[in-house]
């Protein structure tokens, strides 16, 4: 079974319109800007389960992935009054998380193993690949291909697994995970091909044995 024909995706609809709207957007920041308080809890209410589904996804444990979440949070609010908007808000906050998330793994000293496959490098040259995206939410996947499809992406290096995290599931742009991870917008794309082909590679290597197995 082909990888583009799975539709495993794992993006989710934000289910607040308002969060998209760039001008309700800048209106919750200057409220936030006057300490309004009201105006921050709306904006935990647009990204709380979006960052929760992203943290959770980057650490093997629960409540490590919950406490992460809330220190985001935290860390927004303490410094919103200087976040200029030259950046989306949600970008800026999905920046914290994956920081906060990298520097919880330092300080575990659990550095995955990078992933190389024959012939692909992780390269800073731009070049296209095919905008499909996963989704076992939505996918009709049974418990156990889910599973794996999971597995798979938490055995990924976290350099892969937050591209593929961000542009997948997030929906967010090349240009937005590049200024996200400070790096250029090739190798976003170099990695996201890698994390691609190395979720290909678990899903292809479940369904043979399943095949076999029959």
């Amino acid at each position: 079974m082909p990888y583009e024909s799975m539709e495993i995706c794992l993006r989710m609809d934000l289910g607040h319109g308002s969060a998209n709207d760039r001008s309700t957007e800048l209106a919750l920041i200057e409220r936030c800007r006057k300490q309004d308080d009201e105006a921050f809890a709306r904006i935990v209410d647009i990204f709380q389960n979006r960052l929760f589904g992203f943290v959770r996804r980057m650490v093997p444990d629960r409540e490590e992935a919950m406490d992460i979440t809330q220190e985001t949070f935290i860390r927004a609010y303490q410094s919103i009054a200087r976040f200029d908007g030259r950046s989306s808000l949600r970008t800026w906050l999905f920046r914290i998380a994956h920081n906060l998330c990298i520097d919880r793994a330092r300080k575990a000293e659990r550095r995955p193993t990078e992933l190389y496959f024959e012939g692909m490098s992780e390269s800073e040259e731009a070049f296209d690949i095919a905008d499909q995206r996963w989704n076992p939410e939505t996918g009709m996947l049974d418990d156990e291909l889910r599973r794996i499809v999971e597995d798979g992406v938490a055995s990924m290096s976290e350099k892969l697994r937050s591209v593929l995290l961000l542009h997948d599931r997030e929906s967010l742009q090349y240009e937005e995970i590049a200024e996200l991870l400070k790096i250029p917008v090739g190798t976003v794309k170099s990695r996201l091909f890698l994390a691609r082909a190395h979720l290909q590679q678990v899903i292809s290597g479940y369904l043979n044995h399943e095949g076999s197995a029959k």
